[in-house]
C-alpha cells in the first residue's frame, strides 16, 4: 500500500489531534495509532514552565517526508500524519503528533514508533526547556545522530592530541 497521503505541518499554531486523526481516517484502515508528545512540568528535579522549539523549516519537512517515505517501504500503512510545533509550548500542551492509518494495528503502531524514534534523530528541530529559575537549557536529544557523531568526533580529536604529546 504505497499510496496514501502524508501531512506534515509544523506550525507556531496549537496542535490539534482531532485534525491529525481527520487527515489519517480512511473506511480501507482498521487502525489509527497516535503518538502525542507533550510538554512536562518537570525534568532532572527542575520545574519546567514550557517549552521552546525552533526548526529549519524547509529542512524539517523534507526530513519528515523522507521518514514518510520509508514507513510505507517498511510497513503497509495509508496516511500519515506529522504535526510539530515550534515556537512556545507551554505544560501539557502537544508538541508532536504522529497520526498514522493501516489495516491492521501491527503496522499504524509500529510504524508510529519509527517515525517519533527517528523524527528525534534526525531533523533539524531544537528544544528549549525554561525553568522556573529564570534560565533554559537547548536540550540535545539522546537519539540525534549528528551529536553523537559530534562527541565521537570530539574525543577522537581529544584522544589524538592526548598521544601525540
Amino acid at each position: 500500500m504505497a499510496t496514501g497521503q502524508n501531512t506534515v505541518q509544523i506550525t507556531s499554531d496549537v496542535l490539534n489531534v482531532d485534525d491529525a486523526v481527520k487527515k489519517v481516517t480512511s473506511p480501507t484502515s482498521g487502525a489509527i495509532s497516535l503518538f502525542i508528545g507533550t510538554t512536562r512540568n518537570n525534568f532532572d528535579g527542575k520545574e519546567v514552565i514550557r517549552l521552546e522549539y525552533d526548526a529549519y523549516i524547509p529542512m524539517a519537512e523534507k526530513e519528515i517526508k523522507k521518514i514518510c517515505q520509508v514507513m510505507r517501504q517498511r510497513w503497509e500503512v495509508e496516511h500519515i500524519a506529522v504535526f510539530h510545533r515550534i515556537g512556545h509550548v507551554p505544560i501539557s500542551e502537544s508538541s508532536v503528533i504522529i497520526a498514522v492509518s493501516s489495516p491492521h494495528r501491527k503496522a499504524s503502531l509500529e510504524s508510529v514508533q519509527y517515525c517519533i524514534d527517528t523524527l528525534k534523530a534526525t531533523v533539524p528541530i531544537w528544544k528549549k526547556e525554561m525553568y522556573a529559575e529564570g534560565e533554559g537549557t537547548w536540550k540535545e536529544n539522546k537519539e540525534c545522530v549528528w551529536a553523537a557523531s559530534a562527541v565521537s568526533s570530539s574525543a577522537v580529536t581529544a584522544a589524538a592530541s592526548t598521544s601525540s604529546a
